[in-house]
């Protein structure tokens, strides 16, 4: 009912003694074993681990593909609906008198670095080479592989998996989780976004298995993420000097390769997280600020920056006007060539990407939260979803663009899509460049990569804690980050060597997919806690917490 007010306080049992002082044992613990039990699984039996996630993959995405389409839809097209509304768009995500703790072009500076991350590195380059050569156009006859007919269309395609669609996954777990702890005083957590549904049931097993499901998305999505990272790290590596032992003939990292990145990228971030968000964290995402722009004005001033931009315009005017009909578009194998190459497609790319959100939605969703206190909902659409989007955009074309261009006029060769992902932006940089310049320039992405990798590391370790300890975002339990950041270095490195990044990505699909069930009735009790909060007001009935 909307005539008294919401529910403002919701008691989540944790411990007041012992190992677990402070944190919810009913969600720390199922969370351990879960985690635990994959990493031994992987390990142990190796092939048997392989083989169930694949068999588990297949029947998801003929069972589940629809639904991973559809309700990213929905989450976009919700958060532009609640910004564009005038009685919801004004709504402040905290109390009345709250102003935003951060100015605009700091708050826009962590959203870009906390969602984009070490994608921006892999995938700028990646991503639109990869569209370039064979993409939906192309499997319809529309348009000709790895000629300059597929620009457009590969930037179309890289935009779908990279713009709008992606952030709107982001913006509306942090949406929901801002609008009920800063407007009705709710702990910081996943479970808080559904008590317009569930009531002060999110204070028992209801709750607890809510949480449990984000804190494994988040390890699965986070895992999916670093994997790219070690082996693009890994790569670096070699290309600065670290000898052929960490690379095997195909480029891709070895076992040795494998341990020596991961020790060293979750060491640092494991001890980061220790620290909280004080000095180390702060220091590493200026450092991320500054390596990127430098990396970004190298590529305007050397690359092929008027293609890239021509591209950027083409791209973006296509993507628009087609996003409509991209939203809601799902192949199914049909038994014919073309529609079962395209169910296979959509399959492998969008229907991956939007897993892949989806999982690593919790950990960004509770960051842009913690950074968005006093903003109004559109103010918060706005800078959470369009404004980075925009920036990837900017990124995929004037990086990838370039790798494009060398392509088709014939100064790279087969040299740029003949690489792995993983090694392809440093190929790049070795056609730009000669000798030293070439070598520091590598240099300085591998530092890059690093810091990327470990900020996002050390990020997720403590929002997995914070989520264990039930909201409570000061960082406690030097012994349970210990554990976060080790199991972390497990779970990508027992994947990896199990199956590299296919397993990994199987993984985090099925991972996935729980939570997406939890976004969708985050969706559905979000628009009715904003319907009742509006007429609430109207009645002169209590919406907000009342500070003491």
């Amino acid at each position: 009912m909307a005539d008294k007010p919401p529910l403002m306080n919701l008691e989540i049992p944790t411990a007041d003694t012992g190992f677990y002082s402070g944190f919810a044992k009913s969600v720390a613990i199922p969370s351990k074993i879960l985690v635990a039990a994959l990493i031994v699984w992987a390990i142990s039996v190796p092939e048997n681990a392989a083989a169930v996630l694949n068999a588990m993959n297949g029947a998801m995405l003929k069972s589940f593909a629809s639904w991973y389409i559809y309700v990213v839809a929905l989450f976009l097209i919700l958060c532009i609906a609640l910004a564009l509304i005038p009685m919801t768009g004004r709504l402040k995500l905290g109390l009345p008198d709250d102003r935003p703790e951060f100015s605009r072009f700091s708050w826009f500076s962590m959203m870009f670095g906390a969602g984009i991350g070490i994608g921006m590195l892999t995938f700028a380059t990646a991503e639109p080479m990869y569209h370039f050569a064979n993409n939906p156009n192309v499997i319809m006859g529309e348009t000709t592989g790895s000629a300059a007919d597929n620009v457009t269309a590969a930037y179309v395609w890289s935009f779908l998996h990279w713009g709008l669609s992606a952030w709107a996954c982001y913006a509306l777990v942090g949406l929901s989780l801002a609008y009920f702890s800063y407007r009705r005083n709710l702990p910081l957590t996943v479970r808080s976004g559904l008590t317009p549904l569930f009531g002060k049931r999110m204070s028992g097993t209801v709750g607890h298995v809510v949480d449990i499901v984000a804190v494994v998305a988040t390890i699965l999505g986070v895992a999916q993420t670093l994997g790219f990272g070690v082996e693009q790290f890994v790569a670096g590596l070699n290309r600065v000097g670290f000898g052929d032992w960490i690379v095997m003939a195909d480029g891709k990292p070895t076992a040795a390769g494998i341990v020596v990145a991961l020790i060293v990228i979750l060491g640092a971030s494991t001890l980061s997280a220790l620290s909280g968000v004080g000095k180390g964290i702060k220091w590493l995402s200026n450092l991320n600020m500054g390596l990127s722009f430098f990396l970004l004005a190298f590529f305007i001033l050397f690359g092929s920056t008027f293609f890239g931009l021509g591209a950027l315009f083409s791209g973006l005017i296509a993507y628009l006007t087609e996003l409509p009909s991209l939203l809601f578009t799902v192949w199914h194998a049909d038994g014919t060539e073309t529609g079962d190459a395209l169910a296979s497609w959509q399959g492998g790319w969008s229907v991956f990407y939007w897993a892949w959100w989806i999982a690593f939605a919790p950990f960004v969703g509770v960051f842009l939260a913690r950074i968005s206190r006093g903003r109004s909902i559109r103010e918060y659409v706005m800078g959470a979803i369009v404004v980075p989007s925009l920036m990837c955009f900017i990124w995929f074309t004037v990086v990838g663009g370039t790798a494009i261009d060398m392509t088709l006029n014939g100064s790279a060769g087969d040299a740029i899509s003949g690489a792995g992902q993983e090694s392809q932006l440093f190929v790049m940089l070795d056609l730009i460049l000669s000798g030293g310049l070439a070598w520091i320039m590598a240099a300085i992405v591998v530092v890059l990569l690093l810091t990327y990798l470990v900020t996002t590391a050390d990020s997720a370790i403590l929002i997995v804690n914070t989520i264990n300890a039930a909201g409570e975002e000061s960082p406690k339990g030097r012994v349970h980050i210990i554990f976060w950041g080790v199991a972390l270095s497990l779970v990508v490195g027992g994947l990896l060597l199990v199956g590299g990044l296919n397993a990994i990505k199987t993984a985090m699909v099925i991972g996935a997919l729980p939570f997406s069930f939890v976004m969708f009735l985050m969706c559905v009790a979000l628009v009715k806690a904003v319907i009742k909060d509006g007429i609430r007001e109207r009645n002169g009935v209590q919406s907000v917490h009342l500070e003491t």
